[in-house]
């Protein structure tokens, strides 16, 4: 979870737990004492008495919240996300038998969903995962992770790719617990560090005059520290003062990146792709954002079909951004769809005021959107890291260790379902 550290962050207790009935309190209770964990950390209450009882206490290492009596689940659990610390490892329950909610509530930071009713078996073998992780090498886990790049790609300028790209950014390096890197490539007009109110420094100019130079102290001096684990890489190099690479830095860029971070997101301006196409080869996605204009439905065209012949092995996914909630369209969803002959993948919605609060508080929009706004992000998340998933192999897959329950039913989505007689 992402919230601040809590001013009594050292005195957290090991264990709370926010239960909506007797019956789940009387199952967590004795498995509490079988860990050294008071029985009267199990509350009543669910999850809004854990929101009201973190906003004004420091979060317990585990977390067990019931979501039994939440209407909406997955926008109750981003107003956990709130007053949660980081480090917590939060684990739900609820009686939503829901794919698409267990997807949403893991891209949200959940570590495990159980499914109620429940049997004492499945919660044991939560807790004692959960444990694992905590008294685990937190720099060995971290480098077990496979790497994952993503480039996004604006179809035109002004449609705000920027905005999406340090969103991801910090939902991979807060909700997904990943080392992080933001390479902003608009050299000149760059916004990276802008959005984050950071001073961008000139560690990418330096790179460009001179690729020799860069390795992993260079990387290290360079990056600005947006949080424990972004790091931003901008510039707003003099617009009087052309650059002139052959790309080699970038690709040395990209390369100490990949062996720094577990995560790395290129906000690649679209005439990058002319002048530099090797910097896809290697993304495992390519997020390609477009409005509902004519003119984007043109260039996302050309450039679906671009990627599609010089970066086949990246996965891509298409975003229509700032999107009207009513009002005449230029063009609909369904003719964009047509024209460029696959379906849109999410849909943000325009919202001027999320927007103009962003910019005031120097914060990604992922990080102050709540609710329904908050949720095509966390779909984003979700989808990068599946399909990133695909390509490189899941840390630890022992084929002969025991699996978690949300290594169970990860397997059990990915079997084809039967077709029906």
């Amino acid at each position: 979870m992402n919230a601040p550290f809590h001013a009594r962050a050292g005195l957290r207790d090991p264990f709370t737990a926010f239960v909506c009935d007797d019956a789940t309190a009387d199952m967590l209770r004795p498995i509490a004492v079988e860990h050294g964990w008071s029985p009267e950390k199990v509350n009543k209450g669910g999850l809004r008495n854990a929101v009201q009882s973190l906003s004004v206490s420091a979060s317990p290492n585990i977390l067990f919240v019931d979501l039994s009596e939440s209407a909406d689940p997955l926008s109750d659990i981003n107003g956990l996300a709130e007053v949660c610390e980081p480090g917590t490892i939060v684990i739900a329950a609820g009686q939503v038998n829901d794919v698409r909610l267990y997807r949403d509530l893991v891209a949200s930071g959940i570590h495990d969903y159980l499914l109620k009713p429940f049997t004492v078996d499945q919660l044991r073998d939560s807790f004692a995962h959960a444990q694992s992780i905590l008294s685990g090498p937190r720099g060995d886990a971290q480098v077990e992770k496979p790497h994952v790049m993503t480039a996004v790609v604006g179809v035109r300028g002004g449609v705000g790719a920027s905005s999406i790209a340090t969103s991801l950014a910090w939902l991979l390096g807060e909700r997904a617990h990943r080392s992080t890197s933001l390479l902003d490539l608009d050299v000149h007009f760059g916004t990276g560090a802008l959005s984050l109110d950071l001073e961008p420094g000139r560690g990418l100019t330096d790179a460009i005059e001179n690729p020799s130079r860069i390795d992993g102290l260079f990387i290290e001096r360079a990056m600005v520290r947006a949080n424990e684990r972004l790091s931003v890489l901008s510039a707003e190099a003099p617009i009087h003062q052309p650059l002139l690479t052959d790309g080699s830095a970038f690709y040395q860029l990209q390369e100490e990146m990949r062996n720094a971070f577990e995560s790395t997101v290129l906000d690649l301006p679209r005439h990058m792709l002319i002048a530099h196409p090797h910097l896809v080869h290697d993304a495992h996605v390519a997020i390609v954002v477009a409005e509902l204009t004519l003119a984007a439905t043109r260039d996302a065209i050309r450039i679906l079909a671009w990627l599609k012949s010089n970066a086949p092995q990246t996965k891509v996914i298409v975003v229509a951004n700032r999107v009207p909630n009513g009002g005449a369209l230029e063009i609909t969803r369904k003719d964009f769809e047509q024209s460029i002959e696959r379906p849109v993948d999410i849909v943000f919605a325009a919202d001027g005021k999320l927007a103009a609060q962003s910019a005031k508080l120097g914060k990604p929009v992922a990080e102050i959107a709540t609710g329904k706004l908050a949720q095509p992000f966390n779909t984003l998340l979700k989808m990068v890291l599946s399909h990133a998933s695909d390509d490189v192999e899941e840390p630890g897959s022992d084929p002969g260790a025991p699996r978690s329950l949300v290594n169970n039913l990860k397997l059990m989505l990915s079997k084809p379902k039967a077709k029906a007689a």
